[in-house]
């Protein structure tokens, strides 16, 4: 066959196309209703031409492997994406290249699905004029693993998602989020890296996701941060390193979220706290060498922080239970000054500012003085 739509013209239902290596310049190759598996050999290539989407489908049990997919068209009205999956059910996209593309791989109204082991790449430049690299929209049951995403805009991205998985997968460069969730419940993020995107991850308007073993990496900026928390309820951040950002944990309007066994290391703010954040647990978490360890806006909320390790702690532990015999509060008054007043960023590390902060530690004044972890260890937590 000539061209790869005129070998899904003639495919039956349940047949095996295997596509030899070399370009086939296509665009809006369109499988309908046919439960076909799709195999290139030697990645070989379909050039879009930059005309619209590369392939698209809307069919049952079905597979799509070993492609290479370039030159996506990009539009201001039009999702064109490299595969467009719409109003599918159990399907598997393994192991294909997608490269200067929009929109990567683009799930609408589909379920039980796997997205694993693809590259997608792209030159993102404006948010206006990027796609997201996967992009899942109203489904449900789906797996996103093992897949690197650069240079797009968002690097995965969920709205309406419920009962999903995003598990191992590499999303750095990218503009705006490495991940993004909106209106999304009952979710797992585990195993990712979020390495030098706009932002690490922003969660918002959603509830029970659980984040676990993630790394989030130099997302760094003036408004950069390793992880958003917006409008975000009943979820579990455990074993997660932050390292390396502006702000680690950035946290507005979240409730009963529990932060258990995580590293803040090298961060400039590792937990910014907004308004409205109530009945939160901080445990047995590492604050390493962060510039602000707590930065917090309005009253304490019940929010707790309990048997955690701060690498700014100078008490003693005379029974040598391993606790510290005095409390610690990780509210400076300079992380209040520079709350109030940005500029005053300037004085970092100056001997004023240890003064200051250490006649605040004495008699506090300004910093929340309910605001303490009663408990600190004395050594670093093992996870």
């Amino acid at each position: 066959m000539k061209t790869i739509q005129a070998a899904v013209d003639m495919a039956e239902d349940g047949d095996i196309l295997r596509i030899k290596s070399g370009t086939y310049k296509e665009h809006d190759i369109s499988i309908i209703d046919k439960s076909l598996t799709i195999i290139g050999e030697g990645f070989p290539v379909i050039d879009a031409e930059m005309e619209g989407t590369a392939v698209s489908v809307r069919a049952e049990n079905f597979s799509i492997e070993g492609l290479k997919i370039i030159n996506v068209g990009r539009s201001h009205t039009n999702d064109f994406a490299g595969i467009l999956v719409s109003n599918a059910k159990n399907f598997e996209i393994k192991n294909n290249r997608l490269d200067q593309v929009f929109f990567g791989i683009l799930l609408e109204r589909s379920s039980e699905g796997t997205v694993s082991g693809n590259i997608i790449t792209s030159n993102a430049e404006s948010q206006s004029t990027s796609g997201n690299g996967v992009h899942i929209w109203k489904s449900e049951e789906i797996t996103v693993k093992n897949n690197e995403v650069i240079g797009l805009r968002d690097g995965i991205y969920l709205e309406f998602v419920n009962n999903s998985e995003i598990i191992n997968n590499l999303c750095k460069d990218n503009l705006r989020y490495g991940l993004h969730f909106m209106f999304s419940d009952h979710d797992l993020y585990k195993g990712n890296i979020f390495e030098n995107n706009g932002a690490g991850v922003a969660v918002m308007y959603s509830k029970f996701i659980d984040m676990q073993d993630n790394q989030f990496r130099k997302n760094w900026g003036s408004a950069s941060y390793g992880l958003l928390l917006k409008e975000i309820n009943d979820s579990e951040l455990k074993n997660n390193i932050f390292e390396d950002n502006t702000i680690a944990i950035s946290a507005d309007n979240t409730n009963r979220i529990d932060y258990i066994e995580n590293d803040f290391r090298n961060n400039g703010y590792a937990i910014r706290i907004r308004g409205a954040v109530y009945d939160n647990n901080f445990k047995r978490n590492n604050f390493l060498y962060n510039s602000f360890d707590v930065a917090y806006t309005g009253r304490l909320n019940n929010n707790k922080f309990t048997n955690n390790y701060w690498s700014g702690y100078s008490g003693y532990d005379l029974n040598r239970d391993g606790i510290g015999d005095v409390p610690f509060r990780p509210v400076t008054l300079f992380s209040y000054l520079v709350n109030k007043t940005p500029e005053a960023i300037v004085l970092l590390r100056s001997t004023f500012i240890d003064l200051l902060d250490f006649s605040e530690k004495v008699s506090p004044i300004f910093t929340p003085a309910d605001l303490i972890d009663a408990q600190p260890q004395m050594k670093r937590i093992q996870w």
